[in-house]
This record gives C-alpha cells, structure tokens and sequence, in this order.
C-alpha cells in the first residue's frame, strides 16, 4: 500500500523514512525491443536472445536507461502525492547498475525519503533513494538517488 502524502508540508515527517516495496512488474523481450526502437540502442545484448544466450549474461538483459526509467511507474506503487499544483522530476544524484536486469524477470522497486528541502516558489526538493531489484537476484540491478521538486 502506497503512502500518501497531502500537501507539500506531508514530505518532512517523511524524511529518513523508507517507504517500503512496490508490486512486482515483468520485463519481457517486447519492453527491451520497444526500448530499442525508442532509442536507437538495438546492442545484441538487449536484442538478440539466441545470440545473447552464448554471451556473458545468458540471456538478453535489459538497457541500464530502461531499467531506470521503470522508477516512475514503480514508485507510484510506493508513493502518491496529493493535494499539489504539479511536480517535476529535477534529475539524479547518482545512478547505479550493479547488476543486469535479465529478460523475462521481474522488479520491484523499494524508496527511502533521503532529504527534503524547501525550494524558492512555494515547493520541497525530495532526495529519493531508489532499489531496483530483480527477483531471484543477489544484488539489486539499479541503484539511484533522484530529486523531484514539488510545488503547492
């Protein structure tokens, strides 16, 4: 169940507070192929399952970008905002990708309130730690911190 946060003054009590796991999503080969095709990245490693089964990570393993661009949707299982004018992602401190993300698996994503700031407008700077794990996995695959700035 998702922590709901109501206003802008509902992020500070939040802070140092690990908000816990979203529901767990599958990453199939059409995803990665979409991915591809969006990007221009068609690596044989992300593309090409027969090729990719002899290689280093015996299967096909998603972009590194994927993988973190799943955080939103992700996060929406462990965080809702209300009661705001909008919000803007602002960017990444740090990203991590300590481990590939096979084809056919399936993340979660757990979020810790790592900071929270006022910002000049009438809005909060939140510092999110993001785990994304793959299940069955030792480490996680993605590790980031993200800034979203969110305005009353």
């Amino acid at each position: 169940m998702a922590t709901v946060v109501k206003g802008i003054e509902g992020f500070q009590p939040l802070e140092g507070r690990h908000l816990g796991w979203s529901n767990w999503h599958l990453v199939d080969q059409d995803r990665v192929n979409l991915f591809a095709d969006a990007t221009d990245d068609h690596q044989w490693i992300h593309v090409d399952p027969e090729r990719a089964a002899a290689g280093p990570f015996g299967s096909t393993i998603a972009h590194g970008y994927l993988t973190l661009s799943l955080a939103p949707v992700l996060l929406h299982d462990v965080l809702e905002v209300e009661g705001m004018g909008f919000g803007v992602n602002y960017g990444c401190n740090r990203v991590r990708f300590p481990a590939p993300l096979k084809v056919g698996s399936r993340v979660r994503l757990g979020a810790e309130v790592a900071k929270v700031e006022e910002v000049s407008g009438g809005g909060v700077q939140v510092t999110l730690g993001l785990t994304i794990e793959a299940e069955g996995s030792e480490k996680p695959c993605c590790v980031a911190e993200v800034v979203y700035r969110y305005y009353a």
